[in-house]
């Protein structure tokens, strides 16, 4: 297919720019808090300087009665829904202690109350508000409708709700791809660094994955949907961050537990504060000015308030940077753990194999272009992953690749070409040395292998050297690959799965965080899997272990105390991550069940993100600990002022409501770029 189509207009889409997510921030007046507090405010901003001027009291006080009606309407229908259900709640207490403070001349001051717990409420809405901003940002990357192409050729433009699995989308050029599938036809370049994170475009062709709200470049493609639009890796991550705002961290359903027993005590030591003075004497107005105070400044609202803009604050930070906490639980809890264990394929590691060693064998007069050239024109049929590994080392190399013909494939045994006029043969060393059949049954290491008759034609020196340089690899931590030409061997590959640029970085900063070196689990041979860790910085190797067997693993770690994070990527992960106290999938890579099964994804597969949300996830716990502090303080303050003393009631309404917008803002505080910033460069320390 050409790529002649004309683009279209700008829109969206076209300016997402690599790495970044599109941002829709809910406007300030679309939150009704919002709403109601402004007008609230408005209206005593109004009647202040007129009641301080001497105007008369009925231009001022339907003013201040309008202002306690739009800014205490609501959490006092709220509050007496939860008294109906046998619950008391600390919204209806503040509304009681203004309508207490009017009825005994105290106007303003009420007012001032309603006032500054609007605004408070507000706060809180508008931080609730910007963390669901972050997860519905991610919808923008996908477009709202797509070109689906009829069986008898003609286009429709139709919304990506209405697209179902097998339908045929036309990409045009600078368009954003509405459907997860796989490129029919056609050859662009796609912008994914809003999904993964690559930095550079990647090249799509026929048999290529795609994956809606990824953007195609110059290039027009026909792409196969093979995801419902409910069921797309935007849509997935979107449906598992709202979850976020549903779940409470384990402090805030403590502290509400608390909250009743508290405020039903605070209610009878309300109720004291004014019966025990007035029995003695004192004037009715003073007591119940005394007692309305004492509510307002005893009210644990900064103490509940204390819990959720932190860990709220962080999900959305971490969202906005690519990593995907699905609660406030798993937020919590992150900061919480003090041993890792990592998977390796995919975790680790890159994920692909590449080839990393080519060794030729001097006295067949081939160098390592001839070998790799010849290997991979043999491999370029073959659809396995070592064969890929070939195809591309020679690829990136510049190597000219001739047609392979007469080519076979068979399973268990490998593959066969003819590349200009020679027979050439690729598989694993030992098979072809040693064995004249494979063996019903039988497993092999590398599934590229070769029919072994050709290792009757090779001389012993021959097949020593070749057993030696496989040897070497091996022990290296290679997955070795015998070249075969014209029945003589020729040299051997060493294959290997890279490791990850910000591995040994990233296992350093996890051990720095939790006081303890990550343990390594994998399904791997302990040949491979202990070469690597060593690479990346790990001591505690335990290799070849089936899922039940990562399990045991981690139950083990649980049992001498520790509070494991597993971090994995692929379907055998999952029962360790289910298991664990938090678990965590590398998004690009993972498999469905893994992303489902974990507490949190890191979308862009930067493994050098795990320590920074952990570190991001331990100042929300210092901030936690904070608000409790200061609110604490600012409670046991206030009271002893009043039962001591005599506490003015504007001051009271101040410090307490000051203290529940401090504790707001503070949890705020990791809303900000830079409290991510800080969390990488402890997590890089």
């Amino acid at each position: 297919m050409t790529a002649t189509l004309t683009p279209p207009a700008a829109g969206p889409a076209a300016s997402v720019r690599a790495g970044s997510v599109p941002r829709r921030r809910t406007r300030l007046l679309a939150l009704p808090e919002v709403r109601w507090a402004a007008a609230a405010t408005a209206l005593f901003l109004l009647a202040l300087p007129l009641q301080f001027a001497g105007a008369p009291a009925w231009i001022w006080g339907p003013l201040y009665a309008l202002s306690y009606a739009t800014g205490g309407w609501e959490p006092g229908w709220e509050g007496l829904k939860a008294l109906r259900d046998r619950t008391l709640d600390v919204d209806l207490l503040m509304v009681v202690a203004a309508l207490g403070a009017a009825s005994i001349g105290q106007v303003m001051d009420g007012a001032l109350l309603i006032v500054i717990f609007a605004t408070s409420g507000a706060l809180e809405a508008l931080a609730t508000a910007r963390t669901a901003d972050s997860v519905r940002g991610l919808l923008d990357l996908a477009p709202a409708t797509a070109t689906r192409i009829a069986a008898d050729g003609s286009e429709q433009t139709l919304p990506v709700d209405e697209l179902a699995v097998g339908d045929t989308v036309l990409v045009r050029p600078g368009e954003s791809i509405g459907a997860d599938g796989r490129v029919l036809d056609g050859a662009s370049e796609v912008d994914q660094a809003s999904i993964t994170g690559e930095p550079l475009p990647a090249a799509k062709g026929p048999g290529d994955e795609v994956f809606a709200g990824t953007l195609n470049g110059t290039g027009a493609l026909r792409v196969r949907v093979e995801r419902d639009a409910s069921d797309t890796v935007i849509a997935r991550i979107v449906r598992m961050v709202e979850e976020a705002s549903e779940t409470k961290a384990p402090t805030q359903l403590f502290i509400e537990k608390v909250e009743q027993r508290y405020s039903l005590g605070m209610v009878a030591a309300t109720l004291a504060v004014f019966g025990v003075p007035l029995a003695f004497g004192e004037a009715f107005s003073e007591a119940l000015l005394r007692a309305m105070t004492f509510m307002i400044v005893a009210s644990p609202c900064a103490v509940v308030l204390a819990t959720v803009p932190p860990l709220l604050s962080a999900i959305a930070n971490a969202g906005r940077h690519g990593v995907l906490v699905k609660s406030a639980v798993a937020m919590e809890r992150l900061g919480q753990i003090d041993a890792v264990a990592l998977d390796k394929t995919g975790t680790l590691t890159e994920g692909t194999p590449r080839v990393v060693d080519v060794r030729t064998l001097p006295e067949r007069g081939l160098d390592e272009a001839d070998l790799l050239t010849l290997a991979a024109a043999a491999e370029h049929p073959s659809e396995h992953p070592l064969a890929r590994a070939v195809v591309d080392a020679a690829r990136e190399r510049g190597l000219d690749l001739p047609a392979a013909e007469d080519f076979t494939s068979s399973p268990g045994i490998g593959v066969r070409a003819v590349v200009g006029g020679r027979t050439v043969e690729v598989g694993a060393p030992a098979r072809l040395l040693a064995e004249p059949e494979p063996e019903p049954g039988a497993e092999a290491e590398v599934e590229v292998e070769v029919e072994s008759e050709c290792a009757a034609d090779a001389g012993g020196d021959t097949d020593g050297v070749v057993a030696a340089l496989a040897r070497e690899l091996e022990e290296s931590g290679r997955t070795a690959v015998l070249v075969v030409v014209d029945g003589t061997p020729a040299g051997v590959l060493g294959i290997a799965d890279r490791l990850r640029p910000d591995a040994a970085a990233s296992v350093a900063a996890l051990t720095v965080l939790t006081g303890t070196a990550p343990t390594l689990l994998t399904g791997d041979n302990p040949r491979a899997a202990a070469h690597l860790a060593a690479e990346a910085g790990i001591e505690d190797v335990r290799a070849g272990l089936l899922p039940q067997d990562k399990v045991g693993a981690v139950r083990e770690l649980e049992c001498a105390g520790y509070r494991v994070m597993v971090v994995g990527d692929g379907v055998n992960d999952a029962p360790a991550l289910a298991a664990a106290h938090i678990g965590v999938a590398m998004g690009r890579a993972g498999s469905d069940l893994a992303l489902e099964t974990a507490d949190a994804v890191i979308v862009r597969d930067e493994l050098a993100a795990v320590p920074a949300t952990v570190a991001l996830s331990r100042r929300a716990r210092e901030l936690v600990v904070q608000n409790l502090v200061i609110a604490g303080v600012f409670i046991a303050g206030l009271v002893v002022w009043d039962l001591a003393g005599t506490l003015p009631l504007p001051l009271g309404v101040a410090g307490h409501e000051g203290s529940t917008v401090l504790v707001g803002l503070n949890g705020l505080r990791l809303l900000r770029d830079a409290a991510w910033k800080r969390a990488a460069a402890e997590g890089t320390g």
